[in-house]
């Protein structure tokens, strides 16, 4: 394969990862701006706001960390119920981590600073078929980064005209997101049986010792489930198939 070929197919792989963005930038923005809106409420400035989605960039965690920062809280716990929520994203990376073959060290770092759950998700469904490239991952992370910036801009900027956030379902895209991630993984073995024990462990940890750490708890109970049920035996007989590039995937 020629070097001009070669750039041809980054060039169109980073296409293909912008069009990939586009139904969650879509989705997404409104949540940026509920986030911008609510860190203004907190008595955060607007330089804090944006700030904070350019550099932390965790949607989930940054609305926990403004609630945090309003109460009178050890630094500790603040920092603590933030990772408690993050948890996921270490998980995320230790499975895309292994498909990173074409990604140089600090284009990994970079990877792992913009892996978000759509990222992820998008990715690890995309490694079924076809080898991870650099120019599909960052094609796909760069709109949704900028959009999450942009959109807690506008949200900082303008989020004190909306009163009633409740009233037009703003404090609902959050679990709606997540249930949409959830529901395209639907067709991968073992789905459904992993969803209940996850969800019935997190509501569990709800109950008991509360938000944030029912997440993390929910987490594990999934992986462990899934580790101890397996794979069936016609499954793991099949050797991984091979694509252009002679690179495995997962089946």
């Amino acid at each position: 394969m020629s070097v001009d070929t070669q750039l041809i197919n980054e060039s169109q792989e980073f296409r293909d990862g912008i069009k990939a963005a586009i139904p969650i930038v879509a989705a997404a923005s409104p949540f940026g701006a509920v986030f911008g809106a609510a860190a203004i409420s907190n008595d955060m400035t607007f330089f804090d706001a944006v700030f904070m989605s350019g550099i932390v960039f965790a949607g989930a965690s940054q609305m926990v960390a403004i609630d945090l920062l309003a109460t009178p809280l050890p630094f500790w716990t603040i920092v603590l119920s933030v990772f408690a929520v993050n948890f996921r994203h270490i998980l995320y990376s230790a499975s895309l981590g292994r498909k990173m073959h074409r990604f140089g060290p600090l284009q990994k770092a970079l990877a792992f600073f913009v892996l978000i759950d759509p990222q992820w998700a998008i990715s690890e469904k995309r490694t079924l078929s076809k080898p991870l490239t650099t120019g599909f991952y960052f094609g796909l992370a760069l709109p949704i980064w900028v959009m999450w910036v942009l959109s807690s801009a506008f949200g900082a900027a303008f989020g004190r005209l909306v009163t009633n956030p409740e009233a037009i379902a703003f404090d609902f895209i959050l679990p709606l997101y997540f249930i949409a991630l959830l529901m395209g993984f639907r067709e991968r073995y073992g789905w459904l049986p992993v969803v209940l024990v996850s969800g019935s462990a997190a509501l569990l940890a709800f109950s008991i010792v509360g938000p944030p750490w029912h997440v993390a708890c929910g987490a594990f109970a999934g992986i462990l489930f899934a580790a101890w049920r397996g794979k069936p035996k016609d499954l793991m007989a099949l050797s991984p198939t091979e694509n252009s590039s002679g690179e495995g995937t997962n089946v």
